[in-house]
């Protein structure tokens, strides 16, 4: 899995893939077969998923249809900041005060691996408590993860009012090494995530052993080389429980959200707290959302099977390999519909790519944004006007940007959840939006 940052024009006309961590891909190849299913709905066929609904142009699931999401490892980002207790046969060794610089030692998957840079910057935030950082909550609290598993919100008092951008936590960030319950065993540090927090947000402590990580906050995608201006998959997962899977432009032809039942994570390192916090909990307290909209209960649940090519697995198999793991650029999807189901990307476009052929229709997923959009003209072209829903209905829309602006409800739900939960969330420059 991989996340992409690529300058070029194809990132104004849509036709590249940038996130593809296999969270992200199972959506869009999801949202691929709910416009199939949509197409077979207005054309009458019995067999689609959708039946009429109450609105002209509206449509709903069928009676006992659910959708169960299933993800070989834990979400990338907030549901990624695990606590790791004493006994565990760990991935990652502790943090103490001896690893001077605050760094975390070498990590089997999913945590930071820190530069000279970062190195010099952990030091002294080690040393003298002092984490520069962009912004607080109103309340000026943010949560680190404590022994007992539970978030605890830690004050910060700013350094001086002329600059907002200083904070300074407090000695409580770190109680270590207390039991959890009687003889219950000692939570000693966190896995980490590669996940970096938003932009203009606060930052992670990056202190020695569980006050490391600072949870609960946005993150962009982990990778190398330049920040990545994709959401990590714990935070795409949050909003899709508010907003549903379907995205703004099938909410054009439906009644309600289609929202996940289930969320199964395999056998890896894995915690109910933190994907409860990451996924419902960060969301659960927003109100005067449009009709149809909910904050979902969604079901959270681990299942005892392993990805058997995960970095886990294969290092547990290759204990005295130096070979380092690095992740594939490359992504299959497969979507239940009867053209071209299979596809498979590298470094966002279809495999066998020729620079020459970048930004010609060959080159193109069949789940990046034009594409889908197409998809989604043909089926608002294959309707007669006096049977298209309202916000379609005698409008004049050309762009990808002009038909998601004009789903109303969904933009309403949205900026209620931005304004009241995800605040600091990275949206993309409309330029690379308006694509036809």
């Amino acid at each position: 899995m991989a996340a992409l940052k690529v300058c070029c024009t194809c990132c104004l006309k849509g036709d590249i893939l940038n996130d593809s961590h296999a969270e992200i891909v199972a959506k869009r190849s999801f949202q691929r077969y709910l416009l199939h299913q949509m197409g077979l709905a207005v054309s009458h066929q019995q067999c689609s998923i959708f039946i009429p609904g109450t609105e002209t142009g509206k449509w709903k699931l069928k009676p006992n249809i659910i959708f169960v999401f299933f993800s070989s490892h834990t979400p990338c980002g907030d549901a990624s900041i695990i606590p790791i207790s004493e006994p565990e046969n760990q991935l990652c060794k502790p943090v103490t005060g001896d690893d001077a610089a605050g760094q975390s030692a070498k990590c089997g998957s999913n945590h930071d691996h820190l530069g000279p840079e970062d190195k010099r910057k952990s030091e002294k935030m080690a040393s003298n408590h002092i984490i520069k950082r962009m912004r607080t909550d109103d309340d000026g609290c943010f949560s680190v993860i404590t022994e007992d598993l539970a978030v605890q919100q830690i004050s910060v008092k700013r350094e001086d009012d002329t600059n907002p951008k200083s904070c300074q936590c407090s000695a409580e960030m770190q109680t270590a090494n207390k039991e959890t319950g009687l003889g219950g065993p000692k939570v000693v540090d966190v896995y980490r995530t590669g996940a970096k927090c938003v932009p203009g947000e606060l930052g992670d402590a990056r202190v020695p052993g569980v006050g490391y990580h600072c949870v609960g906050l946005l993150r962009v995608k982990p990778g190398r080389g330049d920040r990545t201006c994709s959401m990590s998959c714990s935070d795409k997962l949050a909003r899709w429980n508010v907003l549903g899977c379907q995205g703004a432009l099938l909410m054009h032809f439906l009644q309600y959200p289609v929202y996940l039942s289930a969320i199964v994570v395999g056998k890896c390192p894995y915690s109910q707290e933190a994907m409860r916090r990451a996924i419902i909990e960060r969301c659960q307290h927003i109100s005067f959302l449009p009709d149809g909209f909910l904050t979902q209960e969604v079901k959270l649940l681990q299942s005892d099977l392993r990805f058997e090519h995960s970095r886990q697995a294969i290092q547990e198999v290759q204990t005295n390999s130096k070979t380092k793991l690095v992740p594939c650029s490359a992504a299959i999807s497969w979507s239940a519909v009867p053209e071209q189901p299979l596809d498979v990307t590298s470094d966002g476009f279809r495999q066998g790519t020729t620079k020459k052929r970048i930004g010609s229709h060959q080159s193109r997923s069949k789940i990046c944004k034009v594409e889908l959009f197409h998809t989604f003209q043909k089926l608002v072209t294959s309707i007669s006007q006096e049977d298209l829903p309202d916000t379609l209905r005698m409008k004049t829309l050309e762009t990808y940007w002009d038909y998601k602006k004009a789903a109303l409800n969904y933009q309403e739900a949205w900026k209620v959840l931005r304004s009241q939960a995800l605040l600091g969330w990275v949206k993309n420059a409309k330029e690379y939006l308006h694509f036809t």
